[in-house]
């Protein structure tokens, strides 16, 4: 038998065993389930052994098929093992690195360093998409993913922080000179603010009190939007207070069109990081993504410091 042949199989296996099902499987392949059942079927029949339980409600090992899923798994780790070692012995990395992004903060920062990566290495592809959502690295076949606040714990993914996003409230001199300016946490229920909502969602401002407790106060607003430019806009056309990252509204507050009404001081940051699937070892690509973003983006954030 073909060593080809002897291989056939293996992926969908060990797929199916760590995602649960056939069914869960087959999305992760992009394959269809009678597909992954019918390969499984297959390599059953071509070992001799049956490696599941099978029922309506679950999928579980026999016990022939924990041994196989043990010496599959520790077979993978060194086919993988012997990728990377090839990837890392060469000189500089090469294929396309996928990388997902916030629209806004992927436009401005971002794209800049990955630019900048393309150019120095000319046997690498970029690709980044741009988007508010967070999308699944390893469904969706993202190398890369910079992502803003709190990360949730997760077994299948690796991070590492970038910096942080300092964020402030502010105004056009116009609003504040027709309104007043709130001086504190309770005095933010009288104003009108831009907020930023996706999906039927606002999101709530995040508010540090003198004792740094934090507070979330429901601003009333006829101007929701799901773009932070969008939201600047509006704020500079004296719609009402904004909630922004430092690094978009400090050219702003530089032009006399916004003025800071709570700065960074008072308002709770938010952690940046860079987010890539988890693997015993990295690829050249994206270990280059990695370090370009780390090296650039903390300067290019600093730059728009508004405390």
């Amino acid at each position: 038998m073909a060593v080809t042949d002897r291989l056939s199989g293996i992926a969908e296996f060990v797929q199916s065993v760590e995602a649960g099902s056939f069914a869960e499987a087959a999305g992760r392949l992009h394959l269809s389930r009678s597909a992954v059942g019918k390969t499984i079927a297959r390599l059953e029949q071509r070992l001799g052994a049956r490696l599941f339980h099978r029922t309506t409600r679950q999928l579980s090992l026999t016990e022939d098929g924990q041994a196989f899923y043990e010496r599959c798994v520790r077979a993978l780790a060194e086919l993988e093992a012997a990728q990377a070692a090839l990837d890392s012995g060469r000189q500089a990395p090469t294929g396309r690195l996928r990388v997902s992004a916030p629209v806004l903060f992927g436009r401005h920062c971002v794209a800049p360093v990955l630019t900048a990566l393309a150019r120095a290495h000319p046997r690498l592809t970029v690709e980044l998409s741009l988007s508010d959502r967070v999308v699944d690295l390893v469904d969706e076949g993202f190398d890369l993913a910079v992502r803003i606040g709190r990360l949730p714990d997760s077994a299948l993914l690796a991070a590492r922080r970038l910096t942080v996003q300092r964020m402030a409230v502010c105004a056009s001199p116009g609003y504040l000179a027709r309104h007043g300016t709130p001086r504190t946490i309770e005095d933010l229920a009288g104003h009108t603010g831009v907020v930023y909502a996706r999906a039927g969602q606002d999101k709530r401002w995040r508010i540090l009190d003198n004792d740094g407790r934090v507070h979330e106060p429901a601003m009333d607003s006829r101007l929701r939007f799901d773009d932070l430019q969008a939201i600047a806009d509006a704020a500079v056309a004296g719609a009402g207070l904004a909630w922004l990252p430092c690094w978009l509204l400090a050219r702003h507050v530089r032009a006399g069109e916004l003025v800071l009404v709570m700065d960074s001081r008072h308002v709770q940051s938010a952690d940046i990081h860079a987010v890539w699937p988890q693997s015993r070892f990295l690829p050249a690509k994206t270990r280059a993504g990695i370090d370009a973003l780390v090296d650039k983006i903390p300067a290019m954030i600093e730059g728009g410091a508004c405390a």
